[in-house]
């Protein structure tokens, strides 16, 4: 059933343009929901009113405005039949835009064509409800392609029908506007049905629902055409083109015409870096705690990954201990210990030791109660320092996800792992090198993904000539593995120290050397740290005046 005459005069009620009258003679009023059968309307026969359908509707033309369809195909479907043209006064479309497209009512339903009216797609009594009809499956092509010619200057693609008809009124009906079948979920693979057609046009303009499923479909129909893609930013945090058809057009064409081109992720126009660049340099989020160290580095930044490295048993994880005591101090902020040479006991007494400027974790350090919950308070007490307990726990999942842990939940913003070489005997795969790229690189990811400083330990390979344990310089090519901990790091500091020297002094002094500095490139020997055997502390100290005091 459709109906063939509109905006009547109804006999039951006072509406002077409620009443219709079907293409079976039955009159309808949307006033008063009267139902008038045939012989009350003067309808001679069915056959009459169906015959006489196409002339009604061009006395109408004259009179409303309204304009019916053409009269389709004959024998087999054509979604143009039994359609009546008329504004959407709602939507604010007009005639010309809806004729263009082939969009209208068919009683109450709303008829969008699809591939020269061989399909069609119904919304369903004006309601968001609809239904599919025709060779739906057999004709993949977008909505209103059929009404326009390949090839040309520019195509806006938009993700419903309503949008497109909106967009073609707004554009002055100059330009071709199509819409993908289904939305978002379907729009890659409708660009990808049509994409010969697509293709043929100079730009390919793209402006989806500003959505979360709208923009993500939008990246990858953008990305479908590369060079030749233009996406348009939705503005007044407006959500479609039907939206601007509401007093926003001009701000629409306007839209339309700044559209930017496409650029794949990562890549960013220069031009839109001006508020970024004119932002002050952060030197450092917190220094470290020796001077000739921040001259070569600037301090300890969050979002950067730095490696200490040295060999074994040459004091990594106490210059560790001296940077997270040396935090404690000076920032208010959480921070996350995974120590996984030893344990919890031992990491906190190692801790405390440093606040309590006595070695606590020794058995023979005389120490006072007082000291000792002194020196609580002001590390493991502060609520602030958070370990890991890692017995039997060490494969690279469960530290990734620790550190993800302390990060986002714990909220620490500085977190230690000592160290890596410990991770990668966890591994069951029996490949070092693999092990350690997979470890460098989920831990360079967690880095950007929490912004947090990272601060990890490795052991270095051993050199042909001297080992480390008797002072051999530290260089990026003694790193472990593949060179991955060199190329993912911001910061490698190498530790070297001759603990074989007869001199104690020498056996004692370790050099800090920046191996490599993505933040401003100097490298070169830091400062140098005397173990105080007595206080257990890491203490900078100027060996050149030093040695010439001693002469």
């Amino acid at each position: 059933m459709a109906f063939v005459e509109y905006d009547l005069a109804c006999p039951k009620c006072d509406s002077s343009d409620a009443y219709a009258i079907d293409d079976k003679g039955w009159g309808k009023c949307f006033s008063c929901n009267s139902n008038i059968p045939p012989e009350q309307n003067g309808a001679e026969t069915v056959s009459t009113v169906q015959d006489s359908r196409v002339a009604f509707l061009n006395r109408q033309s004259s009179r409303t405005g309204q304009y019916s369809s053409s009269q389709g195909t004959s024998g087999g479907y054509s979604a143009s039949n039994g359609v009546v043209y008329r504004d959407m006064r709602d939507r604010k479309l007009d005639i010309p835009t809806l004729q263009k497209y082939g969009v209208g009512f068919r009683g109450t339903d709303i008829v969008f064509p699809y591939a020269n009216d061989a399909a069609a797609k119904v919304r369903i009594g004006g309601e968001k409800k609809f239904k599919i009809e025709g060779e739906w499956n057999t004709t993949p092509s977008l909505f209103g392609q059929e009404r326009f010619s390949s090839g040309g200057k520019r195509v806006l693609c938009v993700e419903g029908e309503f949008d497109a008809l909106a967009a073609y009124q707004m554009l002055g009906y100059k330009y071709p506007v199509v819409s993908v079948r289904n939305g978002a979920q379907s729009a890659l693979n409708d660009c990808k049905n049509n994409y010969e057609w697509l293709d043929s046009f100079d730009e390919v303009t793209f402006f989806f629902d500003n959505d979360t499923a709208g923009q993500d479909a939008q990246a990858k129909c953008a990305e479908l055409f590369s060079h030749k893609s233009f996406t348009i930013t939705p503005s007044n945090n407006l959500k479609d083109a039907c939206e601007y058809m509401d007093g926003h057009q001009k701000a629409f064409v306007d839209a339309f015409w700044r559209a930017e081109r496409w650029t794949p992720d990562g890549i960013v126009a220069g031009s839109s870096l001006y508020d970024a660049v004119m932002k002050p340099i952060n030197k450092a989020d917190v220094m470290y705690p020796y001077d000739g160290l921040n001259k070569l580095t600037y301090g300890i930044r969050q979002g950067e990954l730095v490696t200490v490295t040295a060999g074994s048993g040459l004091g990594k994880s106490q210059f560790l201990r001296e940077i997270v005591w040396h935090i404690l101090q000076n920032t208010t902020d959480n921070i996350g210990l995974m120590f996984l040479e030893e344990s919890t006991r031992k990491t906190g007494l190692s801790l405390m030791s440093l606040a309590a400027d006595k070695p606590l974790h020794l058995p023979d350090c005389e120490s006072t109660q007082e000291e000792k919950d002194s020196a609580f308070e002001q590390t493991l007490g502060t609520n602030r320092v958070f370990l890991f307990d890692h017995f039997g726990s060490s494969d690279v999942d469960n530290i990734v996800n620790r550190v993800r842990y302390l990060a986002k939940v714990v909220g620490c913003n500085y977190i230690f792992v000592d160290h890596i070489s410990i991770i990668v005997s966890a591994q069951n795969n029996g490949d070092e090198r693999k092990a350690i790229d997979e470890i460098m690189t989920k831990l360079r990811m967690l880095v950007q993904e929490t912004g947090v400083s990272l601060i990890c330990v490795s052991h270095l390979k051993r050199p042909e000539s001297k080992g480390h344990e008797e002072g051999a310089a530290t260089s990026l090519a003694q790193l472990r593995g593949s060179g991955s901990i060199a190329q993912l790091s911001d910061m490698v500091i190498g530790l070297e120290r001759n603990g074989q020297a007869d001199d104690a002094t020498e056996r004692n002094t370790t050099r800090v050397r920046v191996l490599k500095n993505r933040f401003c490139g100097i490298t070169g020997k830091g400062c140098s740290l005397l173990y105080d055997l007595r206080t257990g502390r890491m203490n900078e100290f100027n060996e050149q005046e030093e040695a010439e005091k001693a002469l």
